[in-house]
């Protein structure tokens, strides 16, 4: 069955009107008829199964049937603080993070950060973004959506009071601490750009009490590291 994320308010027993991202993606791309039923999500927890009740020529309606109150959200909470990076990497490390249960990703510049947001028209690409995150909840069964957060300076972040208490940098090449040991569900993890943070910068997030996470022998891409970390994480947490 198809899943869709909705903006809008579900309740069981009420008729709604599709919006117009969904009455495309279901309608127009995926050819849907009538009677034929689908999985919606709001990002408020929980699903719901819908059936498609009337098509028309630029709208659709659906009738909101069932609710199931599944929460596949991991064990845990976790800030990502991800450099930004060009091309499809950027997409790719924002769909597996998110595949992977992160539950916010904030987008930072560093000194060796490829690309910089600013100017009003770098909005499309932070809806891009977001909509890539979407697409992996509705793919992977995710309820809730991660929310991608307009960049800002990876120095403002790291000494940010509103950070969890827990607070991992992969740093390659670095004395590793056990990050894992005793550290709270409640995190947040700080990957670098293609060319790795600078001293300064690592020196800074340790000041700031990020803790020095080197996995194995190897220098991970920026894009592949939310994913080995994120893995590693649902494996500890799981069985904790």
């Amino acid at each position: 069955m198809n899943r869709f994320y909705i903006e809008a308010e579900l309740n069981t027993g009420n008729t709604i009107e599709l919006t117009e991202s969904v009455f495309h993606h279901w309608v127009r791309v995926l050819r849907a008829k009538e009677q034929e039923q689908a999985i919606f999500f709001n990002g408020k927890g929980g699903e719901y199964v819908v059936t498609l009740t009337e098509i028309n020529k630029k709208n659709a309606f659906v009738s909101i049937d069932q609710f199931d109150p599944v929460d596949r959200t991991p064990p845990f909470q976790i800030v990502l603080g991800q450099v930004m990076s060009k091309g499809d990497r950027m997409d790719y490390a924002i769909q597996k993070a998110t595949e992977l249960g992160v539950t916010t990703i904030q987008l930072l510049t560093s000194e060796r950060c490829e690309m910089r947001l600013k100017y009003d028209r770098d909005q499309k690409k932070l809806d891009h973004w977001q909509s890539v995150a979407i697409a992996a909840c509705e793919q992977c069964g995710m309820n809730r959506v991660p929310e991608v957060l307009a960049p800002i300076a990876l120095i403002d972040w790291i000494k940010s009071a509103q950070l969890p208490p827990s607070r991992f940098v992969l740093a390659p090449n670095k004395d590793q601490e056990n990050v894992l040991l005793d550290s709270s569900p409640d995190l947040a993890l700080l990957i670098g750009p293609e060319g790795g943070l600078s001293e300064t910068e690592i020196e800074t997030a340790n000041q700031n009490h990020f803790k020095n996470w080197c996995i194995g022998d190897r220098v991970l891409r920026t894009e592949t590291a939310p994913v080995v970390a994120l893995s590693i994480l649902n494996y500890h947490f799981s069985i904790k």
